[in-house]
């Protein structure tokens, strides 16, 4: 999956894009387990084939959902802030880049240096990981886009061999974190640090803990996109693995959970039904009300990120937070 783009006169190329293989279960793996578990689950992963990437995009740019516009709004005035704590940053990494759009903000800031800058993108996508890459190119003329096609959420595995001579700075945006367990957000945070060296910097997107009416909403918006993004799910096993989902079957559910500090997103069964999964020769039965969980999205407070920063070998040397308290970028060292 790596093909470098040729420059003349032997120069590196400004543009390439390899995979780094998992290890992990393959997508029909994870379906055979997750639906024969009990509970049912998907890992949210599975979210972004084209069609959820779109749709995830889509969502974004919805008035409840806060955290991409709050998180936007927060890299546009801080972002010199940022890259001045963060050092003589030569490198950006970015775990789960997507269309890189807030990346920009930081980019801006490191392009005054007019020197030669790395941008090393990590994501499951690989076609969304070429078209944002060429358009970082054009837009940036001294930066090299070195793409990963891996899975973010193992990040010592994607990047081994990744990180070159000069300051890092690993950027984990748009509150992703909270999609991890505390405790295994802290191993892969571990993972990382192995990675990196003294003065490498991590800056962390988190969603903060705020009302339950305000969480709901943003999870269960008005025009139904987020309850398309959940089923698209069930969509794709249709499409990839020959199953016969009635998508009219099944209902987003999503809620706060305030004792556990997450939102939770399942899809319900809405009667009792049995679904046939063709490529895995698996019939699957469901009771009405039955639950699929595809998603947690765990919210932190200050006592909640120090003990995630020192669980995980790092420091919190800033962090920058939006009027109404609602969203924090956290810059972190290696202690």
């Amino acid at each position: 999956m790596s093909e470098p783009t040729a420059q003349a006169g032997g120069r590196r190329a400004r543009f390439t894009l390899r995979r780094v293989a998992s290890g992990d279960r393959t997508f029909p793996e994870d379906i055979r387990a997750g639906l024969t578990a009990v509970p049912k689950s998907i890992p949210p992963r599975y979210f972004y084939d084209d069609l959820g990437s779109a749709l995830f995009e889509a969502i974004c740019n919805l008035p409840e959902y806060y955290p991409t516009r709050t998180e936007s709004e927060l890299l546009r005035r801080s972002s010199r802030e940022i890259i001045t704590s963060a050092g003589d940053v030569r490198r950006i990494v970015e775990l789960g880049s997507g269309a890189a759009h807030k990346t920009r903000f930081l980019l801006d800031e490191l392009s005054r240096a007019e020197r030669e800058l790395e941008y090393v993108p990590v994501d499951i996508d690989p076609h969304i990981l070429e078209k944002s890459g060429r358009e970082l190119l054009t837009d940036y003329p001294r930066l090299r886009v070195n793409a990963v096609f891996a899975d973010f959420t193992r990040p010592a595995q994607a990047l081994a061999d990744s990180l070159g001579e000069g300051r890092t700075l690993v950027i984990f945006l748009g509150s992703t974190v909270g999609n991890f367990h505390p405790p295994e957000a802290a191993v892969m945070m571990r993972g990382l640090r192995g990675l990196l060296r003294p003065g490498d910097g991590f800056l962390l997107g988190v969603d903060l803990k705020k009302s339950k009416e305000i969480l709901d909403a943003a999870y269960n918006d008005a025009l139904g996109v987020t309850a398309a993004f959940n089923l698209n799910l069930l969509q794709r096993i249709n499409r990839e693995l020959g199953a016969n989902f009635d998508l009219s079957a099944f209902a987003h559910r999503a809620h706060y959970d305030v004792a556990r500090g997450r939102i939770e997103m399942h899809l319900a069964s809405l009667r009792e039904q049995s679904v046939l999964i063709g490529a895995l020769e698996l019939d699957i039965a469901f009771g009405e009300g039955e639950m699929i969980h595809t998603e947690n999205s765990y919210k932190y407070d200050e006592s909640d990120l120090l003990r995630l920063a020192s669980d995980s070998g790092f420091e919190i040397v800033g962090q920058w937070i939006d009027s109404r308290r609602w969203f924090a970028d956290v810059l972190m060292r290696v202690r």
